[in-house]
């Protein structure tokens, strides 16, 4: 037995028995240069940066590019820090997986120090201060979610947290933004050093939403008098400090059972997963796919590792934006979408078993090839078609990135309008194409108003998953049956096939609606007719 720590790795025999590849670098050496010149900190310690980010900081290592590791902060789930960084000191095995099951297991070594961002946390802080000081820092990236850059409440307001950081002042903040902009002023105090502030979220936009929410903090503390106007300018003026757009695609799901089983049995000790108190749930190890692609602005005011020599995209910002507008609007994002409706529809609890299904496999190729790709947006640095075969192909049946139809469902109506809005939209103002010539799309629209039932295809009622609008959108499926006639149902749908906000056009302005309402008839004619549309429409 041996265990995932530093004073195991000499123990060669046992990790090449496990084929489980070890680091190649003095590991100690590359902790102390980080600790005396760090270069890269990044927010947000969970799975994806583990198995994908500190993954690529240890191929430059291993290449000769780099000298130092990446400084991984937490600014919201300290749990991690004290239950799956420090007591293996920092170290994270990544299992690689493909469709067929075929395994790499890599121990992870790039990482140096994980820090709990908080001011409660006073040794933590004040080495962040010191890092934010360094000369030496040349980006700050982040994975916090999307939520992570949120400074407002439904209605408008600041969050409680934000109010209460800019009302405060820097010097104790507890909103993750708060402490961002606070960490910036400790940058520009120490002389208006340069840095990279890079998003690594799954958002569109990102290095914008980053910028914004900095920005907006430091003028809320220069207007109280906490910092000076000359740091909100500091902060716009990206010959110094700048904020790269990022596309990133790569699954990094919750850590499996079925891989932990198999470590074990390689002889690896304490492999246990945890659910920390904040719903975070993470191990020792990070399971993931092949399959990656990075794509992010090439704005450094203080220079940059040399990322595009390890498969990272390094360019311009709009083949960025092109890249993540093909993923989310045409290539991987609606696929996915329709395989959570209609998979919650037929009970499906895995994504990876829809694929096998030949109408649902049928149904994302012709909604991707036949539909999608009229009106992709082609970022040339990828191509698209290749794209949607390997999402296809590859990556939605692999059996070992157990994702659920039911969390890819969550807040449908939020994504509706990128996710097949925005095909729509391009369908219109295209002069070669019609829109009434989509077929696919609508049958997903009617899918998810047959999903808003919340009773699947052999008449079990089911929980939908979280939604902003889902109540709302409920109260306009009130008192429709299975297996019964409406001759009002185009009315009863009409608040919804209209909400622009939805579908970013008026379904029934631009003659899909007849075609919605139709498909949806069909899938509430009793027992079965979900399956039976699909059968009958997706050849």
């Amino acid at each position: 037995m041996f265990e995932l720590k530093k004073k195991y790795i000499s123990k060669q025999d046992s990790w090449q028995k496990a084929n489980i590849v070890l680091p190649q670098f003095d590991i100690e050496k590359i902790e102390s240069a980080t600790y005396q010149n760090p270069v890269w900190l990044h927010f947000g310690a969970g799975n994806i940066f583990r198995g994908y980010i500190a993954a690529i900081v240890q191929d430059l290592i291993e290449r000769g590019e780099m000298n130092n590791g990446v400084i991984a902060a937490e600014l919201f789930d300290y749990e991690i820090i004290d239950r799956i960084y420090r007591p293996y000191d920092n170290l994270c095995l990544i299992v690689t997986s493909d469709a067929k099951g075929n395994l790499e297991k890599r121990v992870i070594a790039s990482i140096t120090e994980g820090l709990k961002c908080d001011k409660s946390f006073e040794a933590d802080w004040q080495r962040l201060w010191r890092i934010f000081e360094s000369p030496t820092l040349q980006l700050v990236t982040f994975t916090i979610t999307e939520k992570g850059y949120n400074l407002f409440d439904l209605k408008g307001d600041y969050l409680p947290e934000v109010k209460e950081d800019i009302e405060n002042g820097p010097q104790s903040p507890k909103s993750s933004m708060g402490k961002v902009a606070a960490l910036a002023y400790v940058r520009y105090k120490s002389g208006r050093k340069p840095v990279a502030y890079v998003s690594l979220d799954n958002c569109s936009r990102n290095g914008e939403k980053l910028q914004n929410s900095i920005v907006q903090i430091a003028k809320e503390w220069a207007k109280r008098g906490f910092v000076e106007d000359d740091f909100v300018e500091y902060l716009n003026d990206s010959s110094l400090v700048s904020f790269p757009w990022s596309m990133i695609d790569k699954i990094v799901p919750r850590p499996s059972e079925r891989i932990k089983e198999l470590l074990e049995k390689d002889g690896l000790k304490n492999m246990d997963i945890i659910c920390t108190s904040k719903n975070t749930y993470i191990a020792p190890f990070v399971n993931t796919e092949k399959a990656q692609y990075l794509v992010i602005e090439d704005s450094f005011p203080n220079g940059r590792p040399p990322l595009e020599r390890v498969g990272v995209f390094m360019t311009d910002r709009k083949t960025v934006e092109d890249s993540e507008r093909m993923k989310v609007q045409t290539c991987l994002n609606p696929l996915h979408t329709a395989l959570a409706i209609f998979g919650c529809l037929l009970g499906y609890k895995t994504i990876y078993e829809e694929v096998k299904d030949e109408h649902l496999k049928k149904l994302i190729e012709k909604i991707g090839y036949d539909e999608g790709l009229k009106v992709v947006i082609d970022p040339k640095i990828i191509n698209p078609r290749e794209y949607i075969r390997e999402v296809i192909e590859e990556r939605f049946p692999n059996p070992y990135i157990p994702d659920t139809p039911q969390r890819i469902a969550t807040d449908t109506s939020q994504k509706m309008p990128i996710r097949f809005g925005e095909t729509i939209k391009a369908y219109l103002e295209s002069p070669d194409l019609d829109v009434k010539s989509l077929r696919y799309i609508p049958l997903v629209i009617a899918g998810w108003l047959r999903y808003l039932m919340c009773i699947d295809d052999e008449g079990r009622a089911f929980e939908p998953s979280p939604d902003p609008l889902i109540l709302e959108l409920k109260k306009h499926l009130e008192g429709i049956e299975l297996g019964r006639e409406y001759k009002d149902l185009e009315e009863k749908l009409r608040p919804i096939l209209t909400n622009e906000v939805i579908f970013r056009v008026d379904l029934f302005e631009v003659g899909l609606s007849q075609r919605v309402v139709e498909y949806f008839k069909e899938m509430i004619q009793g027992i079965g007719a979900v399956r039976r549309t699909l059968q009958k429409y997706v050849n």
